[in-house]
């Protein structure tokens, strides 16, 4: 069995250890070849962009964040950016996605990602390319998974960042507003505010109002906590206004969607016009996807690895591995197609409201 493997989308701590577990057990235990595909489905379409992957390859990658294959999230084979004269355009490569697999005598192919990625592998999969998936994201948005590996450590790393931007508050009586990366979905934004102590959480599954945000604030001000911090996703947005966008997908040939930034000035600004108290805003960024995984995305990363050689070996092309009531097993790739948002009557985002937390509604 000769497989190839690919790590597409952003970057998030556990992907190495992710392959380390794929290439030690498929080479070890079961004897089979691995290809590195580059920076993501690009390996697929470009020349010169896939290399064997050995035991060698794996050794001292288990703290290792990022990935040794690199990644791109704009690398879609169905609309892939391709130079013609002066300008870029997208043009559908997925029939030489599937030539090149021949060419390099490919049984099938291991695609770790979001639900990008995992979409692209269900849409290759349709077309008789014998791929299965692994899921990762730190939005952990992903539907018919528990949890995705990289979520974890987003997770502590926001939670660290909300601690530390405490202290400051308390010191300068500031309101603290932090940016956290979740497009659609605030899992990350609501599970991280909620462990660093915020209090007002704005997630975009629940458009806000600045009027409960602006009470909120004065009532800690009354009670002498003349400082606030409000965690807010990239993705929320004021009740009846629009996502903050950085740069639209027409402006990136192949990126497919737009590239969001913003919320939190947006939130700052709409708070300056009604309160008096000194704001900051900090955009954690890219911060929340580096960095060496912790143990329990190590853990599930490994396991995730080793779980998707079963799906080979039996032949469950078509299917991605996913953590269900805290077993592995398998579910259709066609999943990766639907995503998985905050219920807003769910039990977090009660329990949360019942502690006094604001989610401006």
């Amino acid at each position: 069995m000769r497989l190839g493997v690919l790590t597409g989308g952003g970057d998030c701590p556990g992907l190495n250890p992710l392959i380390r577990a794929v290439v030690k057990r498929g080479i070890l235990e079961l004897g089979y070849d691995f290809v590195g595909l580059e920076n993501g489905y690009m390996g697929l379409i470009e020349p010169d962009l896939a290399r064997p992957l050995t035991l060698a390859d794996t050794r001292g990658i288990l703290p290792k964040g990022g990935t040794i294959l690199g990644t791109s999230n704009r690398a879609n084979p169905f609309q892939y950016a391709v130079r013609e004269g002066e300008k870029w355009v997208e043009r559908d490569l997925s029939a030489r996605a599937l030539e090149r697999a021949k060419e390099l005598r490919l049984d099938g192919l291991i695609a770790i990602g979001g639900d990008g990625t995992l979409s692209i592998a269900a849409r290759l999969a349709e077309l008789g390319l014998n791929v299965v998936g692994c899921p990762k994201t730190i939005d952990n948005d992903l539907s018919g998974v528990d949890q995705t590996f990289g979520f974890d450590t987003a997770r502590m790393i926001v939670t660290e960042a909300i601690d530390r931007l405490h202290t400051t508050a308390e010191s300068h009586d500031r309101v603290m507003v932090v940016e956290i990366m979740g497009r659609h979905a605030g899992f990350l934004t609501l599970e991280s505010a909620l462990a660093g102590g915020a209090d007002v959480i704005l997630i975009p599954e629940i458009p806000y109002r600045i009027e409960p945000i602006v009470e909120k604030l004065k009532s800690r001000a009354r009670g002498k906590r003349s400082f606030s911090i409000i965690a807010i996703s990239e993705g929320a947005a004021p009740k009846g206004g629009s996502l903050a966008v950085l740069e639209k997908a027409e402006d990136v040939p192949g990126r497919g969607v737009v590239r969001l930034g913003g919320s939190g000035k947006v939130c700052a600004d709409l708070l300056a016009e009604h309160i008096e108290a000194e704001i900051r805003v900090t955009v954690l960024g890219h911060l929340q996807r580096g960095g060496a995984p912790t143990a329990a995305d190590r853990l599930l990363a490994t396991r995730y690895g080793a779980k998707v050689l079963d799906l080979v070996r039996d032949g469950q092309w078509g299917h991605m591995v996913a953590l269900r009531g805290g077993e592995i097993g398998a579910v259709s790739l066609a999943e990766s197609k639907k995503q998985k948002r905050v219920d807003p009557s769910g039990d977090d985002v009660r329990f949360a409201k019942s502690l006094g937390i604001c989610f401006g509604d």
